[in-house]
């Protein structure tokens, strides 16, 4: 993959040498192409890292970068946060890895605001309450952006209308789902993983420099990138 990235660093280089528009053709290009050298292994990792998939492991004799079988412990722990189960979502973060939550005092304050979130949701003021002075007001006055998320978090509990009320966005299922995407970021990022897969961004790397080439040169390009067949362009 490295080599891939290199190849298009060099297609920049050409579009920033470039002092007039110039021609390069089809026979020019494909040699530029072919002396490109990108190892199989290489480019078995980039296709992994995207789909993450058993029957391409056992085709290619490739070991995948993520580990399969901590991808269903993951999206369990997803899932439990998205149906507002909290309690049993750090139960299996820690079951994962205790140092997630113990090094990241920040999600960690997420997922109990969670838990208030999902108490006060189910009318359990009381125990909303009790727990907010117990687990969420200790850590409010050791930080405080903490102690501001709680307060918006409390004034759920003054008003009878929440759903119109100003902090009504935090009952919204996209708190839910942004908890949720912090939490698994956090699992990737211990597990030494990417949020994000690889190809996606170098196409768009690839479809920025052919952008910015264009205005310097004509070249075969690549208009679809899913048939990656190179067109000739019109001068």
């Amino acid at each position: 993959m490295s080599l891939f990235w290199i190849d298009i660093r060099e297609l920049a280089e050409i579009q920033t040498m470039a002092t007039s528009k110039k021609v390069i053709t089809r026979v020019e290009w494909e040699k530029k192409l072919n002396d490109v050298r990108v190892r199989k292994d290489n480019m078995n990792e980039l296709v992994m890292n995207f789909i993450v998939a058993e029957n391409f492991r056992l085709e290619s004799g490739t070991e995948p970068e993520i580990d399969l079988a901590t991808i269903t412990d993951r999206m369990a722990v997803k899932k439990a946060v998205q149906r507002g189960n909290v309690e049993d979502a750090i139960e299996k973060v820690n079951n994962l890895n205790p140092e997630i939550l113990d090094t990241n005092p920040l999600l960690f304050f997420h997922l109990q605001q969670q838990r208030m979130i999902e108490l006060i949701r189910n009318g359990k003021v009381e125990a909303a309450l009790e727990f907010a002075q117990e687990e969420l007001a200790p850590r409010g006055e050791e930080n405080q952006s903490f102690l501001e998320e709680l307060e918006r978090t409390v004034a759920l509990l003054a008003f009878e209308d929440v759903a119109n009320c100003p902090v009504s966005e935090l009952l919204d299922i996209s708190q839910r789902l942004k908890t949720a995407t912090e939490v698994n970021a956090a699992i990737l990022t211990s597990q030494n993983h990417e949020k994000d897969p690889k190809l996606p961004s170098l196409l768009k790397m690839l479809i920025w420099v052919q952008n910015q080439l264009d205005k310097k040169a004509s070249y075969p390009r690549i208009n679809d990138i899913s048939a990656a067949a190179l067109e000739d362009s019109v001068v």
